[in-house]
């Protein structure tokens, strides 16, 4: 087997695992998702256990200087490679809202990076406000037909994150649509806890992703409320730095402790 068939069929099977991994949750028991930057923390959460990882937009911008929103497509694909090089779990990578890439080119690239799923969102980044929605729903339409099954394609709804009249209903008609679509999973970023219940009844079989916050419910709380899915942003990230700035404070006062 040639290098590059034995990378396809390895992509494959991590596919299939990352599938299953979201079949047949327990209502207190939802797929647990870290978010990793880079290789170093991709492979702390792989040795702590986690059978899958996704990335964070927001995180890996951070991590390389820019911010949210304003990483480069080919440095976030190349940090998104050397996450998915670092570890053997599946990793489903944040891309944003695929930076305006034709269907068929950005499915080539996540397959090129090694990445087995997709986050994309329904920002438009260019106005601050929301894609129309049957447009978008369009759009990954096509992502779904190009990527075929090796590709758990997670739609992001940012109703919640850009307000309006009423956020609810504007998620719950961009979940349908996006859902006819052909999207593995929904995720309806921001949603508050007591909004998730409806958007389960919503989505159906499909995957339900909420976010997890500090000091917010646990993540057993959220799976009784639907969510089957949890990640974090860049909240992972957030935490890191703090202990490198704890740890940054003992190097100054000229001692480090155990």
């Amino acid at each position: 087997m040639t290098p590059a068939a034995a990378a396809g069929t390895g992509a494959a099977e991590r596919a299939r695992r990352l599938r299953e991994l979201h079949r047949g949750r327990r209502a207190h028991d939802p797929l647990v998702l870290p978010g990793p930057w880079d290789a170093a923390s991709a492979r702390a959460f792989e040795t702590a256990g986690f059978p899958a990882l996704a990335t964070p937009s927001a995180g890996i911008a951070a991590s390389l200087g820019y911010e949210d929103g304003a990483t480069p497509p080919g440095e976030m694909f190349a940090a998104v490679t050397r996450i998915v090089r670092s570890v053997s779990v599946p990793v489903t990578a944040d891309l944003e809202g695929g930076y305006g890439l034709p269907a068929a080119e950005l499915v080539e690239r996540v397959r090129e990076s090694g990445a087995v799923g997709v986050n994309l969102e329904d920002t438009d980044r260019a106005t601050g406000g929301l894609k129309d929605a049957g447009e978008h729903a369009e759009w990954l339409a096509r992502v779904r037909d190009a990527a075929g099954p090796d590709l758990f394609v997670n739609a992001r709804v940012d109703a919640y994150l850009r307000g309006g009249p009423d956020p609810a209903g504007e998620a719950l008609v961009r979940a349908r649509l996006y859902a006819a679509a052909g999207a593995d999973g929904v995720y309806p970023i921001g949603a508050p806890p007591a909004d998730l219940p409806a958007l389960r009844g919503t989505v159906g079989n499909l995957s339900l992703n909420a976010l997890a916050v500090p000091g917010g419910p646990s993540f057993a709380e959220l799976g009784r409320l639907g969510a089957d899915r949890v990640t974090f942003g860049a909240a992972l990230l957030r935490r890191a730095v703090g202990g490198l700035a704890d740890l940054a404070a003992e190097l100054r006062a000229g001692h480090l402790t155990g």
